[in-house]
C-alpha cells in the first residue's frame, strides 16, 4: 500500500488539472497561432508559464486504484501487476485464468 500523503498529493494534482484545463488550453492557442503577433504570443506564453506547476497533466502519475503503487502499472485495468495477479488468482477478473502448463 503506498503511502495515502502521495496517493492524496496526484488526487489533488488530478483535481487541478480539470480546473486549470481550459484556460491552459486557450493560452496555448493563442501562443500556438502563428497569425498573432509575437508579442501577444510572448504574453501567453509567460501566463501559461505563471500557471500552477500541478495544474500540467504531465505531472498526473499513474496509480493503482486498489493500492495506489505508482509503478507497474496497466492503464486497461487502471491497477498494478501485483494487484492484477491477485485479482486474476481469485478470479475477479473476468475471462483472466492462470496460466498452467
Amino acid at each position: 500500500m503506498a503511502k495515502k500523503s502521495a496517493i492524496e498529493r496526484n488526487a489533488k494534482r488530478k483535481r487541478m488539472v480539470e480546473r486549470y484545463a481550459a484556460k491552459r488550453e486557450e493560452l496555448k492557442a493563442i501562443a500556438r497561432d502563428q497569425e498573432r503577433p509575437i508579442e501577444e504570443r510572448f504574453a501567453a506564453q509567460l501566463k501559461l508559464s505563471e500557471l500552477p506547476r500541478n495544474s500540467a497533466p504531465s505531472r498526473i502519475r499513474n496509480r493503482c486504484e486498489i493500492t495506489g503503487r505508482p509503478r507497474g502499472f496497466y492503464r486497461k485495468l487502471k491497477m498494478s501487476r501485483i494487484a492484477l495477479r491477485d485479482y486474476a488468482s481469485r478470479g475477479l477478473i473476468p475471462g483472466m485464468v492462470k496460466s498452467s502448463w
